[in-house]
């Protein structure tokens, strides 16, 4: 494949695999400090892109599925180096992380019975309450609309969507992929009506072949690589944004993990830099190991980089298509509210007494009025307070 940009780099794909190592390595703070690392270091520092192919690929990220800094990285390495630059600038960004979930996901399993080990636990799950949270509200009035009148009546249908996923997930406990799919076609039909609209056979078979593909019957490897490929392939907004997806089908559905575990791994991803959303290796380590882990990450992170690197040479088109924003738009709505309905269901369960309530409550505080103070960092003190309040 040619080139997408065939300006010749001032850099080698080396430098740029070597960039991608160190921040999957150091990048602490999730989705938004990894894209504003990236802009920092290879626009501004280094120039080894330019801001406007910078821009495009942040545009395509909040376009499509799958983790927002994962797809950037992949986006920026086919800028000058095509699928190959893609490929192992993806790798590079997604190794590190990987790499250190599974290690603690083989500690995990190895002390996780131990009372040191659940005291650790016992404070980082309170605090991750804290951080999702405040993840949650800053999704909401930054993809739905602010809390100010005149923009919630401008956003009012995304609202209902918002508040009935909201409801719907916190009573049910469950997730309906089909649902965000027939709300983001149900904004674009509201808002900006495509042309094919007129002949719904495309849309009935879109569905039917959705439905079909549910009814599949997998051993427990295929079963575990089919939901995690669903879960990259169809759940959009960055970070957390995932954890309602997984929580629905890891807990309650298939039942891999207990409440307890998969809010220890949603902690994992917390304490480990890179992606957030690579939590899954260790959810798919606590599940089937090595093996589990591998799979599980894969299927994540396999539609997003096809996401990425189909649509990156027509993507100035594509990006102009208001029904496509239109669509992403429905989707997300339904998403975000399925996020703060799942973070009501695990905070009723996470959150057992007054101590665990404080120590959501002060990790809440510290965010908003210390934003110097990094999420590891909160992490590491809420596991310093557990041991004393446990063993102390």
């Amino acid at each position: 494949m040619r080139e997408f940009n065939e300006t010749t780099p001032s850099y080698t794909l080396l430098d740029l695999i070597k960039y991608f190592l160190k921040l999957g390595t150091t990048g602490f703070g999730g989705p938004v400090a990894l894209v504003g690392y990236m802009h920092r270091d290879l626009v501004e520092d280094k120039q080894w892109i330019s801001d406007s192919d910078y821009k495009e690929g942040l545009a395509l990220s909040q376009l499509t599925p799958g983790p927002l800094a994962a797809q950037l990285g992949i986006y920026i390495g086919f800028v000058h180096f095509g699928v190959l630059g893609a490929t192992l600038s993806g790798l590079a960004f997604i190794l590190p992380s990987f790499i250190m979930v599974v290690l603690l996901g083989i500690a995990y399993q190895a002390y996780g019975g131990l009372p040191w080990m659940q005291a650790i636990f016992y404070g980082i799950s309170a605090a991750v309450i804290g951080i999702i949270v405040l993840s949650s509200y800053k999704l909401t009035i930054k993809s739905i609309s602010k809390f100010e009148i005149s923009t919630i009546k401008s956003n009012w249908l995304l609202w209902i969507f918002y508040i009935a996923t909201t409801i719907l997930t916190a009573v049910t406990q469950k997730e309906e992929l089909l649902l965000f799919i027939a709300l983001g076609f149900i904004y674009m039909i509201v808002k900006a009506p495509p042309e094919w609209i007129k002949r719904p056979k495309r849309a009935s078979l879109f569905f039917l072949t959705t439905a079909g593909f549910s009814t599949i019957e997998l051993g427990k490897l295929g079963d575990l690589a089919w939901f995690f490929i669903k879960a990259g392939a169809f759940v959009f907004g960055s970070g957390l944004a995932i954890v309602p997806f997984l929580h629905t089908g890891v807990v309650n559905e298939h039942r891999w993990l207990t409440e307890h575990q998969f809010v220890d791994a949603v902690a994992v991803a917390m304490i480990t830099p890179g992606p957030v959303v690579i939590t899954v290796g260790f959810i798919g380590y606590l599940v089937a190991g090595v093996t589990g882990a591998t799979i599980a990450a894969l299927g994540v992170f396999l539609p997003c980089y096809l996401f990425t690197v189909i649509p990156a040479p027509y993507f100035k088109k594509i990006s102009q298509n208001k029904s496509i924003k239109a669509f992403v738009d429905g989707i997300t709505a339904g998403v975000i509210g399925a996020l703060v309905g799942a973070v009501i269901v695990i905070t009723g369960r996470t959150i057992i007494d007054i101590q665990t309530a404080l120590i959501a409550l002060g990790t809440i505080l510290i965010l908003i009025f210390l934003k110097k103070i990094q999420e590891p960092y909160i992490i590491g003190i809420a596991a310093v307070i557990g041991i004393l309040i446990k063993l102390i």
